[in-house]
């Protein structure tokens, strides 16, 4: 087996991440605390596991108690990864990466993105000093930014086979030290063997489809199966059949199309598929948009999704702001 093949690798990986961990804990490697606390939304399972959404949800939580919350994310694919870049809403994935301008449309919130996370946070703090609050959407393991929250993001998958890269699908050990464990899971769906006790759970619910060339066309995806004609359900994220699942929640029959993670849709993947609705993900969409032969076809529908967890989370992470605030 592969896995057994490659697990001398792992042991090896392991111990340089413990290693650097050490140094950083130590002090022989320094970390740069901002003047605000900062909120780490990372994991340790490659791949996607729904990071953007609880960012936005975090964002709101935020908001709404009072705090006034900023964003830094590294911009996966941008143009911008070197130096620190504000997002704007109409920037293009290209210049900021899909999920840092997903983010910014949905949040409304101040996003900075960059490659170095201490770099991004302090631009940011210097753009909008009025933010109290920072919002790490990954950097995880970007040790020189230090954090005053942790969040571990989970999903259906669990840890996997619960080693290491290269012979499993974890960065860092599925035990590694958190303030928070998240777990996104589709309704129904059990919590997987060996998480935490205290895990929140997450779910990500879709109520609607928008029409991408017209936006103000909505309709509850229940209503899609009535409609005449193929449905075809496409998603270049991270986990596609975690959108899919999200999807039959809601009673539709469609065939999956999956894409690799940030699709970014030069060729167009729909052009030979006899489809008469085509539903795609938010993320999908901010890059469809800036494609003439997509934003125009009347069969491609948005669901956006929306994070839903136990508002304790939300109120445990304003009690660890509370006492780590400068401001």
């Amino acid at each position: 087996m592969l896995a057994c093949a490659l697990w001398p690798l792992s042991r090896l990986f392991g111990g340089l991440l413990a290693l650097r961990r050490a140094l950083y804990r130590r002090g022989w490697l320094a970390s740069v605390q901002l003047p605000v606390p900062v909120i780490i939304v990372g994991n340790v399972f490659v791949g996607g596991t729904g990071k953007t959404p609880l960012t936005i949800w975090l964002v709101d939580a935020l908001r709404a108690a009072g705090r006034v919350p900023g964003v830094i994310s590294r911009g996966y694919g941008s143009s911008s990864a070197e130096m620190p870049r504000l997002v704007s809403v109409d920037a293009t994935p290209q210049q900021v990466g899909d999920e840092p301008l997903l983010i910014a449309r949905r949040a409304q919130c101040p996003v900075m993105v960059g490659r170095d996370r201490v770099a991004a946070g302090q631009a940011l703090l210097a753009a909008h000093p009025e933010i109290d609050c920072i919002v790490s959407d990954d950097g995880l393991q970007h040790y020189r930014l230090a954090r005053d929250t942790e969040i571990v993001l989970f999903d259906g998958r669990g840890a996997g086979n619960g080693w290491l890269l290269p012979a499993g699908p974890l960065r860092e050990p599925a035990t590694r030290r958190r303030d928070f464990t998240v777990v996104n899971l589709a309704q129904g769906v059990d919590v997987p063997a060996k998480m935490p006790a205290d895990a929140y759970r997450m779910i990500l619910a879709g109520a609607v489809a928008q029409r991408l060339c017209d936006p103000a066309q909505q309709l509850p995806l229940q209503e899609l199966n009535i409609l005449p004609g193929k449905i075809v359900a496409a998603a270049g994220i991270g986990n596609p059949a975690r959108f899919f699942a999200t999807l039959r929640q809601a009673g539709l029959d469609f065939e999956e199309l999956p894409l690799p993670d940030h699709y970014d849709f030069t060729v167009n993947p729909f052009g030979n598929i006899a489809a008469d609705i085509i539903l795609i993900t938010e993320k999908d969409a901010v890059k469809c948009a800036l494609v003439t032969e997509l934003k125009n076809d009347p069969r491609l529908w948005v669901v956006p999704v929306t994070a839903c967890l136990d508002g304790a989370l939300a109120q445990q992470i304003l009690e660890k702001c509370r006492g780590q605030s400068t401001t």
